[in-house]
Formats: structure tokens, C-alpha cells, sequence
């Protein structure tokens, strides 16, 4: 069983990489894992996530009662607090500010084609969720309606939130995401993005679907056969190997 201590140590680890990778900044960001049925143990308010330490983080209870008198839990409890409330397989959430997904809601661009197979596979659309005042009540209203179908998503001039298992698991969703956006934005610079056609999609599908991956996710945006020119025939083996690699990352992590 993972005790408290190694949980808080995971956490500092994991805000250390957020800020030193560049997915938050200064004291934008936040991280919380479930403890127990009703126990949260979540970032405090006003802190960089590049400088915590253990004793840091706070416990809270689903009502947002925090146990330590000192100390003020992230004000963005509420957001946190309405993922565990909905979802009862999520153990730990990742809030992130990564520059490239943020940049797209502000742009009012979407990240939902079907480009890299590998995100697809494992988490779909990334959609971008309505603007909701941070650390009000509107912040955890607007997720309300997605947080049942998806475990990453963009959260309109406000970042990200990732979803998952392990700590671990919901940050390398939040290293995903902004990575297939930088992909994105770099072959736009080189003059096109190429989408996956339907039937490449729907054999990823088949794939996630023999892998036992549970969990609904929402449909990336697929090219039409007649559209421009056909992408290249994927390898068969080549995909298996990417999909393979991703599943055990999931499942490791």
C-alpha cells in the first residue's frame, strides 16, 4: 500500500518536472490525489509547484473542510473536488498551464484532429472546455458535462486538466497533450497537418478495444477519404509497437 509520505514525495517530484518543463509558471498550477474515499490531499494556495515540499500540501475533505489550520488549499479546490465527486475511478488530478494547449483556446483553436496515433489510442479528442471564472463556482459548472467522457482536457484561458489512476499517469496525459499541440503548431509552420483517414481510426479503435482500455473517450475529428491527398498506409507492426509502448506506459504509470 502507498503511504502518505511516498504520495506527498511523488507530488513534489511531479510539480518539480511541471515547472522546470515549462507546463506551469510561477504559482499557476495545482495537484491533488485521493487518499481515501473522501480524503483529498491537495497543493496549497500561492505556492510554486517547482518549490514545494512535503508538508506542504494540505489534506481536504469532498465539502472542502480543510484539516490544517496554517495552511490554505489551492483555490482551485472546487475544480478538483467536482472530478472525484463524478469520477470515482480518478485517484489524482493534474491542473497545468501549458503554454502551447492554452494558446489554442485563446486563438479559439481546437485540438481535436486525429493526428498522432498513440493520442487517439489513448485519450481521443482533447476538447476545450468553455471559460469558467478560476476559483469560483463556474470553474467546476462548465466540466460538469465532459468530465464523464474524457481524462485530458483544455480548459478555455486556463490551462489543462488531466485526469487518472497515479499521480503519474494523469501527468504524462498533461506531457501528452501539450506535446501533440506543439506537433500540431510545427507542421502548420511546415505548411500542412495531415489527418488520419476513418479506417485508420477505427482500426486504432478495434486495437484499444483488444487491449481491454475501458472508459469512453470523445472522437477525434478523422479526414475524409476524398479529401487531399491519402496519408501513406500506416505499418501494421510499426502501429502495434507505438500502441503496444502507450498501454504499458498507462498501465506502469
Amino acid at each position: 500500500m502507498t503511504t502518505e509520505l511516498i504520495i506527498r514525495k511523488e507530488m513534489v517530484e511531479i510539480g518539480r518536472r511541471m515547472y522546470e518543463k515549462d507546463l506551469v509558471a510561477a504559482t499557476d498550477g495545482n495537484l491533488s490525489v485521493r487518499l481515501g474515499p473522501e480524503i483529498i490531499l491537495i497543493t496549497p494556495t500561492g505556492s510554486c509547484l517547482g518549490f514545494l515540499n512535503p508538508d506542504d500540501l494540505v489534506i481536504i475533505d469532498l465539502e472542502g473542510n480543510c484539516r490544517s489550520k496554517t495552511i490554505n488549499p489551492t483555490s482551485e479546490y472546487r475544480l478538483h473536488l467536482e472530478v472525484y465527486r463524478q469520477r470515482k475511478d480518478v485517484t489524482a488530478i493534474v491542473h497545468g498551464h501549458p503554454p502551447i494547449c492554452t494558446a489554442f483556446s485563446v486563438a479559439g483553436e481546437q485540438l481535436d484532429l486525429c493526428v498522432l496515433p498513440e493520442v487517439v489510442f489513448t485519450l481521443g479528442a482533447i476538447p476545450t472546455i468553455p471559460y469558467g471564472t478560476p476559483t469560483t463556482d463556474e470553474a467546476p459548472r462548465v466540466i460538469r458535462e465532459y468530465i464523464g467522457r474524457c481524462d485530458a482536457m483544455i480548459l478555455d484561458r486556463h490551462g489543462t486538466l488531466t485526469v487518472g489512476e497515479s499521480l503519474t499517469e494523469a501527468y504524462y496525459k498533461l506531457e501528452k497533450i501539450e506535446h501533440t499541440a506543439r506537433v500540431i503548431v510545427t507542421a502548420r509552420m511546415l505548411g500542412n497537418v495531415q489527418v488520419l483517414e476513418k479506417n485508420q481510426v477505427d482500426r486504432l479503435m478495434r486495437v484499444r478495444a483488444d487491449a481491454g482500455l475501458q472508459g469512453n473517450i470523445i472522437h477525434c475529428v478523422c479526414a475524409a477519404p476524398s479529401a487531399a491527398a491519402p496519408l501513406a498506409e500506416i505499418n501494421e507492426d510499426q502501429l502495434t509497437r507505438t500502441i503496444t509502448s502507450e498501454v504499458l506506459k498507462l498501465i506502469q504509470g
